[in-house]
């Protein structure tokens, strides 16, 4: 009978990896390879991700470096972050591309928590309907006769005490990525 909560609790954790996921593709002033995640580079004819074409790595704190596996490639890779919304310098010495990661300015600061904050509320909405969905299948199931009146008020509760925990999640791990973000 707990299938129900079951299932929307496997959604709600599937909603929370997606959510650290979308918040990785936010710069906040240190090097690390899932910043380049989100970039695709035009390779034989088609759009790939960068750790497809090369290898990506951390030689310094505020540092990425593109080992690309086929040197041809490199404008292409250089063109790919250039064009992408992050920001960054890519300078190539025709075996590699280094990637000095700069500063963030206070102002470009404040613009990433609004981000994360958007990017939250987007996950939080996410759960909330993902709840109205699993209450709506109880309810469902109440009309049929499927379960009785004091077994639906309860998985609803229990639905509600699941949506609780995870925007509890969701608002634990928005706070650790804004003082990430402002950090100097």
């Amino acid at each position: 009978m707990n299938e129900i909560i079951d299932a929307l609790s496997e959604k709600m954790t599937a909603n929370i990896e997606a959510f650290k996921r979308d918040l990785t593709k936010i710069r906040t002033g240190r090097a690390t390879t899932s910043l380049l995640d989100g970039v695709k580079v035009m390779a034989y004819g088609s759009p790939m991700p960068m750790n497809q074409v090369g290898t990506v790595t951390i030689p310094e704190s505020r540092m990425l470096v593109i080992q690309p596996w086929d040197t041809q490639l490199l404008p292409a890779i250089e063109k790919a972050i250039f064009s992408s919304d992050l920001g960054l310098n890519p300078s190539s010495d025709g075996k590699m591309i280094r990637i000095n990661i700069p500063q963030l300015t206070e102002e470009r600061r404040k613009e990433l928590v609004k981000t994360v904050k958007k990017i939250s509320e987007e996950h939080r909405v996410s759960m909330r309907n993902l709840r109205r969905e699993a209450i709506d299948v109880l309810k469902k199931q109440k009309t049929n006769k499927e379960i009785s009146e004091d077994d639906f008020f309860r998985m609803q509760d229990e639905a509600q005490h699941a949506t609780d925990k995870f925007i509890k999640q969701i608002d634990e791990i928005m706070a650790e990525k804004e003082k990430e973000v402002m950090a100097v």
